[in-house]
Protein backbone atom coordinates (compact mmCIF):
# COMPACT_ATOMS: atom_id res chain seq x y z
CA UNK A 1 0.00 0.00 0.00
CA UNK A 2 1.62 3.40 -0.91
CA UNK A 3 0.84 6.78 -0.59
CA UNK A 4 1.60 9.30 -2.43
CA UNK A 5 0.20 13.27 -1.64
CA UNK A 6 0.14 15.53 -4.23
CA UNK A 7 2.15 19.40 -3.18
CA UNK A 8 -0.11 21.29 -0.78
CA UNK A 9 0.29 24.91 -3.30
CA UNK A 10 -0.76 28.03 -0.74
CA UNK A 11 -3.59 29.15 -2.67
CA UNK A 12 -5.79 26.28 -2.71
CA UNK A 13 -7.62 24.47 0.00
CA UNK A 14 -8.76 22.03 -2.37
CA UNK A 15 -5.07 21.25 -2.37
CA UNK A 16 -5.95 19.44 0.79
CA UNK A 17 -7.96 16.69 -0.76
CA UNK A 18 -5.73 15.98 -3.54
CA UNK A 19 -4.14 12.79 -2.85
CA UNK A 20 -3.70 9.65 -4.61
CA UNK A 21 -4.11 6.40 -3.08
CA UNK A 22 -2.67 2.98 -5.13
CA UNK A 23 -2.83 -0.20 -4.18
CA UNK A 24 -3.35 -3.45 -6.55
CA UNK A 25 -7.21 -3.13 -6.76
CA UNK A 26 -8.06 1.07 -5.97
CA UNK A 27 -7.33 4.35 -7.28
CA UNK A 28 -8.69 7.13 -5.29
CA UNK A 29 -9.17 10.61 -7.41
CA UNK A 30 -10.13 13.77 -5.33
CA UNK A 31 -14.08 14.68 -4.72
CA UNK A 32 -15.40 17.38 -7.42
CA UNK A 33 -15.67 19.93 -4.55
CA UNK A 34 -17.89 22.67 -5.96
CA UNK A 35 -15.50 23.50 -8.27
CA UNK A 36 -11.82 23.12 -8.56
CA UNK A 37 -10.97 25.87 -6.33
CA UNK A 38 -11.18 27.52 -2.71
CA UNK A 39 -10.47 30.45 -0.93
CA UNK A 40 -7.11 31.57 -0.44
CA UNK A 41 -5.51 30.89 3.35
CA UNK A 42 -3.99 33.31 4.86
CA UNK A 43 -2.31 33.08 8.27
CA UNK A 44 -3.74 35.99 9.75
CA UNK A 45 -6.75 37.64 10.04
CA UNK A 46 -8.69 34.39 8.99
CA UNK A 47 -9.83 33.23 12.37
CA UNK A 48 -12.42 35.93 12.83
CA UNK A 49 -13.13 37.30 9.87
CA UNK A 50 -16.73 37.64 9.35
CA UNK A 51 -18.67 35.63 7.09
CA UNK A 52 -19.78 35.98 4.09
CA UNK A 53 -23.84 36.55 3.70
CA UNK A 54 -25.99 34.00 2.23
CA UNK A 55 -29.82 32.23 2.41
CA UNK A 56 -29.48 30.00 5.87
CA UNK A 57 -28.98 26.32 5.91
CA UNK A 58 -32.67 24.61 5.55
CA UNK A 59 -34.69 23.76 8.82
CA UNK A 60 -36.75 20.62 8.06
CA UNK A 61 -39.22 19.08 10.61
CA UNK A 62 -38.31 15.28 10.60
CA UNK A 63 -41.66 14.55 12.87
CA UNK A 64 -43.36 12.22 10.64
CA UNK A 65 -40.26 9.59 10.67
CA UNK A 66 -38.89 10.61 14.01
CA UNK A 67 -37.79 8.18 16.37
CA UNK A 68 -40.31 5.90 17.96
CA UNK A 69 -42.40 6.50 14.85
CA UNK A 70 -42.38 3.02 12.69
CA UNK A 71 -45.52 3.82 10.56
CA UNK A 72 -45.32 6.76 7.86
CA UNK A 73 -47.80 7.64 5.29
CA UNK A 74 -46.51 7.57 1.55
CA UNK A 75 -47.98 11.07 1.42
CA UNK A 76 -45.92 11.75 4.53
CA UNK A 77 -42.52 10.03 3.52
CA UNK A 78 -42.31 11.42 -0.03
CA UNK A 79 -42.66 15.07 0.73
CA UNK A 80 -39.93 14.51 3.41
CA UNK A 81 -37.79 12.95 1.18
CA UNK A 82 -38.28 16.12 -1.68
CA UNK A 83 -37.78 18.01 1.00
CA UNK A 84 -34.36 16.16 2.27
CA UNK A 85 -33.24 16.05 -1.34
CA UNK A 86 -33.28 19.71 -2.03
CA UNK A 87 -31.90 20.57 0.92
CA UNK A 88 -29.01 18.73 0.42
CA UNK A 89 -28.62 19.06 -3.03
CA UNK A 90 -28.41 23.05 -2.67
CA UNK A 91 -26.13 23.05 0.58
CA UNK A 92 -24.96 19.56 1.89
CA UNK A 93 -25.79 20.36 4.87
CA UNK A 94 -29.58 20.78 6.50
CA UNK A 95 -30.97 20.58 10.34
CA UNK A 96 -33.55 18.17 11.49
CA UNK A 97 -35.62 19.15 13.99
CA UNK A 98 -38.23 16.82 15.78
CA UNK A 99 -36.04 14.35 16.05
CA UNK A 100 -37.04 11.52 18.52
CA UNK A 101 -33.81 13.11 20.03
CA UNK A 102 -34.73 16.32 22.86
CA UNK A 103 -31.86 18.81 24.10
CA UNK A 104 -31.93 17.41 27.58
CA UNK A 105 -30.68 13.88 26.19
CA UNK A 106 -28.18 15.93 24.15
CA UNK A 107 -27.10 17.74 27.05
CA UNK A 108 -26.48 14.92 29.46
CA UNK A 109 -24.03 13.71 27.10
CA UNK A 110 -22.29 16.79 26.30
CA UNK A 111 -21.80 17.31 30.62
CA UNK A 112 -20.76 14.14 31.04
CA UNK A 113 -17.89 14.29 28.55
CA UNK A 114 -17.10 17.51 29.71
CA UNK A 115 -16.42 16.58 33.03
CA UNK A 116 -13.79 13.78 31.09
CA UNK A 117 -12.15 16.54 29.37
CA UNK A 118 -11.34 18.52 32.62
CA UNK A 119 -9.98 15.98 34.44
CA UNK A 120 -5.65 16.37 34.68
CA UNK A 121 -4.24 14.90 31.73
CA UNK A 122 -2.56 12.10 33.44
CA UNK A 123 -6.08 10.68 33.93
CA UNK A 124 -7.28 10.81 30.24
CA UNK A 125 -4.01 9.75 28.72
CA UNK A 126 -4.61 5.84 29.69
CA UNK A 127 -7.72 5.76 26.98
CA UNK A 128 -5.80 7.61 24.43
CA UNK A 129 -6.54 6.84 20.88
CA UNK A 130 -4.14 4.46 19.32
CA UNK A 131 -4.37 2.26 22.81
CA UNK A 132 -6.98 0.15 21.65
CA UNK A 133 -7.83 -2.80 19.25
CA UNK A 134 -9.72 -0.12 17.18
CA UNK A 135 -7.35 2.53 16.43
CA UNK A 136 -10.05 5.27 16.34
CA UNK A 137 -11.61 4.51 19.65
CA UNK A 138 -11.12 6.57 22.72
CA UNK A 139 -9.07 10.39 23.66
CA UNK A 140 -7.52 12.43 21.50
CA UNK A 141 -5.03 15.47 22.85
CA UNK A 142 -5.21 18.66 22.51
CA UNK A 143 -3.53 20.03 19.44
CA UNK A 144 -3.19 15.97 17.89
CA UNK A 145 -4.80 16.54 14.92
CA UNK A 146 -4.87 18.80 12.04
CA UNK A 147 -7.83 18.41 10.03
CA UNK A 148 -6.06 20.99 7.54
CA UNK A 149 -2.48 19.09 7.07
CA UNK A 150 -1.26 23.15 6.21
CA UNK A 151 -2.58 24.60 9.85
CA UNK A 152 -0.62 23.54 13.27
CA UNK A 153 -2.92 21.44 15.43
CA UNK A 154 -6.34 21.63 15.97
CA UNK A 155 -7.18 23.33 19.71
CA UNK A 156 -9.71 20.73 20.37
CA UNK A 157 -9.77 17.62 22.27
CA UNK A 158 -12.17 14.79 21.44
CA UNK A 159 -13.39 11.36 23.29
CA UNK A 160 -14.34 8.86 19.98
CA UNK A 161 -16.23 6.07 20.45
CA UNK A 162 -15.89 3.81 17.92
CA UNK A 163 -15.84 0.27 19.67
CA UNK A 164 -18.60 -1.34 21.82
CA UNK A 165 -16.58 -4.14 22.64
CA UNK A 166 -17.35 -5.16 25.94
CA UNK A 167 -13.98 -5.85 27.55
CA UNK A 168 -12.26 -2.40 26.70
CA UNK A 169 -11.44 -0.01 29.44
CA UNK A 170 -13.52 3.17 30.53
CA UNK A 171 -13.34 6.16 33.03
CA UNK A 172 -14.94 5.13 35.79
CA UNK A 173 -15.10 6.90 39.41
CA UNK A 174 -16.41 9.61 39.30
CA UNK A 175 -17.17 9.10 35.82
CA UNK A 176 -18.71 5.73 36.30
CA UNK A 177 -21.87 6.78 33.90
CA UNK A 178 -19.74 7.75 31.16
CA UNK A 179 -19.69 4.77 29.23
CA UNK A 180 -23.91 3.86 29.50
CA UNK A 181 -24.59 7.41 28.71
CA UNK A 182 -22.39 7.30 25.68
CA UNK A 183 -22.94 3.54 23.99
CA UNK A 184 -26.71 4.86 24.73
CA UNK A 185 -26.78 8.23 22.42
CA UNK A 186 -23.71 5.90 19.84
CA UNK A 187 -26.89 3.58 19.35
CA UNK A 188 -29.85 6.39 19.25
CA UNK A 189 -27.36 8.14 16.50
CA UNK A 190 -26.88 5.23 14.65
CA UNK A 191 -31.43 4.61 14.32
CA UNK A 192 -31.48 7.95 13.48
CA UNK A 193 -28.74 7.90 11.17
CA UNK A 194 -30.56 4.60 9.02
CA UNK A 195 -33.51 6.47 9.25
CA UNK A 196 -31.76 9.38 7.39
CA UNK A 197 -29.87 7.12 4.73
CA UNK A 198 -33.37 5.40 4.26
CA UNK A 199 -34.78 8.95 2.99
CA UNK A 200 -31.74 9.76 0.89
CA UNK A 201 -31.94 6.95 -0.49
CA UNK A 202 -35.79 7.07 -1.50
CA UNK A 203 -35.24 10.78 -2.08
CA UNK A 204 -33.22 9.70 -5.56
CA UNK A 205 -35.35 7.27 -6.70
CA UNK A 206 -33.07 4.47 -5.34
CA UNK A 207 -34.78 1.42 -3.26
CA UNK A 208 -35.08 2.00 0.37
CA UNK A 209 -32.20 -0.54 1.20
CA UNK A 210 -29.80 1.19 -1.17
CA UNK A 211 -27.70 2.51 1.43
CA UNK A 212 -28.50 0.76 4.39
CA UNK A 213 -27.30 -2.66 2.73
CA UNK A 214 -23.88 -1.13 3.62
CA UNK A 215 -23.92 0.29 7.45
CA UNK A 216 -25.60 -3.30 8.72
CA UNK A 217 -22.72 -3.56 11.07
CA UNK A 218 -22.53 -0.22 12.84
CA UNK A 219 -21.43 -0.66 16.54
CA UNK A 220 -19.43 -3.53 15.55
CA UNK A 221 -15.10 -3.81 14.47
CA UNK A 222 -16.30 -4.14 11.41
CA UNK A 223 -17.14 -0.46 10.51
CA UNK A 224 -15.77 2.69 11.59
CA UNK A 225 -18.94 4.67 12.48
CA UNK A 226 -17.48 6.95 15.76
CA UNK A 227 -19.35 9.23 18.11
CA UNK A 228 -17.02 11.98 18.91
CA UNK A 229 -17.32 14.63 21.69
CA UNK A 230 -15.48 17.49 21.10
CA UNK A 231 -14.37 19.65 23.46
CA UNK A 232 -13.32 23.39 22.52
CA UNK A 233 -11.02 25.22 25.71
CA UNK A 234 -10.60 28.68 26.16
CA UNK A 235 -7.96 30.30 23.74
CA UNK A 236 -4.70 31.62 25.69
CA UNK A 237 -4.24 34.08 22.38
CA UNK A 238 -0.93 34.58 23.33
CA UNK A 239 -0.12 30.63 22.77
CA UNK A 240 -1.73 30.62 19.28
CA UNK A 241 0.52 29.73 16.53
CA UNK A 242 0.55 31.43 13.23
CA UNK A 243 -2.31 30.44 11.39
CA UNK A 244 -4.01 27.79 13.96
CA UNK A 245 -7.96 27.60 14.58
CA UNK A 246 -9.91 25.12 16.59
CA UNK A 247 -10.52 23.22 13.51
CA UNK A 248 -9.31 23.57 10.41
CA UNK A 249 -10.49 23.27 6.99
CA UNK A 250 -12.04 19.67 6.11
CA UNK A 251 -14.96 17.29 4.99
CA UNK A 252 -16.26 14.43 6.34
CA UNK A 253 -15.02 10.98 5.36
CA UNK A 254 -17.83 8.64 5.04
CA UNK A 255 -21.85 8.61 4.41
CA UNK A 256 -23.06 11.40 6.45
CA UNK A 257 -22.87 13.26 9.68
CA UNK A 258 -25.62 14.08 12.95
CA UNK A 259 -23.87 17.03 14.22
CA UNK A 260 -25.46 18.45 18.05
CA UNK A 261 -24.09 21.94 18.55
CA UNK A 262 -23.89 23.79 22.21
CA UNK A 263 -23.19 27.15 20.34
CA UNK A 264 -21.73 28.64 17.20
CA UNK A 265 -18.29 28.94 15.57
CA UNK A 266 -18.97 26.40 12.98
CA UNK A 267 -18.72 27.63 9.25
CA UNK A 268 -19.39 26.09 5.98
CA UNK A 269 -18.54 27.17 2.32
CA UNK A 270 -21.08 27.16 0.22
CA UNK A 271 -21.81 26.80 -3.52
CA UNK A 272 -20.57 30.28 -3.91
CA UNK A 273 -17.36 29.21 -2.38
CA UNK A 274 -18.01 31.65 0.80
CA UNK A 275 -17.77 30.62 4.26
CA UNK A 276 -20.94 31.18 6.34
CA UNK A 277 -21.68 30.71 9.90
CA UNK A 278 -24.13 27.75 11.15
CA UNK A 279 -25.81 28.79 14.42
CA UNK A 280 -27.05 26.09 17.16
CA UNK A 281 -30.52 25.52 16.80
CA UNK A 282 -31.64 23.88 20.19
CA UNK A 283 -33.54 20.59 19.59
CA UNK A 284 -31.95 20.46 16.10
CA UNK A 285 -29.13 18.14 14.23
CA UNK A 286 -27.39 19.56 11.70
CA UNK A 287 -26.63 16.56 8.89
CA UNK A 288 -23.97 16.99 6.51
CA UNK A 289 -23.02 14.87 3.13
CA UNK A 290 -19.72 13.11 3.57
CA UNK A 291 -16.95 12.21 1.27
CA UNK A 292 -18.14 8.74 -0.11
CA UNK A 293 -21.82 9.70 -0.14
CA UNK A 294 -20.66 12.24 -2.46
CA UNK A 295 -18.77 9.64 -4.68
CA UNK A 296 -21.95 6.99 -4.06
CA UNK A 297 -24.32 9.73 -5.81
CA UNK A 298 -22.23 10.66 -8.27
CA UNK A 299 -21.82 14.78 -6.77
CA UNK A 300 -25.58 14.65 -6.12
CA UNK A 301 -25.18 15.20 -2.76
CA UNK A 302 -21.80 17.31 -2.33
CA UNK A 303 -19.75 16.80 0.88
CA UNK A 304 -19.39 20.35 2.65
CA UNK A 305 -16.17 21.34 3.18
CA UNK A 306 -16.22 22.97 7.38
CA UNK A 307 -14.06 24.93 9.84
CA UNK A 308 -14.65 25.91 13.37
CA UNK A 309 -12.52 29.37 14.02
CA UNK A 310 -11.39 30.93 17.02
CA UNK A 311 -13.79 32.94 19.19
CA UNK A 312 -13.54 36.70 19.48
CA UNK A 313 -10.57 38.24 20.76
CA UNK A 314 -10.77 38.06 25.10
CA UNK A 315 -13.68 35.45 24.74
CA UNK A 316 -12.55 32.66 27.03
CA UNK A 317 -15.39 30.84 26.72
CA UNK A 318 -15.13 26.92 25.89
CA UNK A 319 -17.35 25.18 23.38
CA UNK A 320 -18.72 21.72 22.53
CA UNK A 321 -20.13 19.81 20.10
CA UNK A 322 -21.46 16.11 19.54
CA UNK A 323 -20.89 14.37 16.26
CA UNK A 324 -21.79 11.15 15.10
CA UNK A 325 -19.96 9.94 11.48
CA UNK A 326 -21.35 7.53 9.66
CA UNK A 327 -19.17 5.34 7.88
CA UNK A 328 -20.32 2.36 5.41
CA UNK A 329 -19.02 -1.25 6.57
CA UNK A 330 -15.06 -2.04 6.05
CA UNK A 331 -15.50 -4.49 3.53
CA UNK A 332 -18.27 -1.91 1.57
CA UNK A 333 -16.70 -0.99 -1.89
CA UNK A 334 -18.70 2.04 -3.26
CA UNK A 335 -19.47 2.50 -6.26
CA UNK A 336 -21.26 5.41 -8.03
CA UNK A 337 -25.38 4.02 -7.93
CA UNK A 338 -26.40 5.34 -11.41
CA UNK A 339 -23.89 3.25 -12.79
CA UNK A 340 -21.97 6.03 -14.73
CA UNK A 341 -18.61 5.28 -12.61
CA UNK A 342 -17.75 8.96 -12.43
CA UNK A 343 -15.85 8.16 -9.72
CA UNK A 344 -13.83 4.44 -9.67
CA UNK A 345 -15.02 1.74 -7.18
CA UNK A 346 -13.44 2.72 -3.75
CA UNK A 347 -13.28 0.23 0.04
CA UNK A 348 -14.84 2.00 3.02
CA UNK A 349 -11.89 1.37 5.32
CA UNK A 350 -8.94 1.85 2.52
CA UNK A 351 -10.26 5.26 2.34
CA UNK A 352 -10.99 6.18 5.62
CA UNK A 353 -7.62 5.31 6.90
CA UNK A 354 -5.61 7.01 4.14
CA UNK A 355 -7.97 9.85 5.68
CA UNK A 356 -6.49 9.48 8.89
CA UNK A 357 -2.78 9.01 7.61
CA UNK A 358 -3.67 12.79 5.74
CA UNK A 359 -5.28 13.74 9.50
CA UNK A 360 -3.02 12.43 11.89
CA UNK A 361 0.71 12.34 9.52
CA UNK A 362 1.72 15.54 10.71
CA UNK A 363 1.70 15.56 14.40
Amino acid sequence: MRFNLRRFTRSRITDIYLFQYRSAHHYYQPLSHNSSKYPELTTSGLSRRPAASMDSIPVIDFGAYRLGVNDVTDDKLHSLCEEVKTALTDTGFVYLKNIGIDEEEVEHVRAISKKFFLLPEEKKRPFSRGSFSNVNHGWVSLGTESLNPRRPGDLKEAFNVTSLRKDIEWPSGELDEFRAVQESFFLRCKELSLRVLRVMALSLGLESDCFLKAHTLIGSEENGTTLRSLYYPPVKSESVKDGQIRCGEHSDYGSITLVFQSQGGLQVLNRKEEFISVPSIPGAVLVNIADLMQRWTSDVFVSAVHRVLLPPANDSSTRQSLAFFVQPDDDAIITCCDGSNKYPPVNSLDYLLAKFKNTYGAN
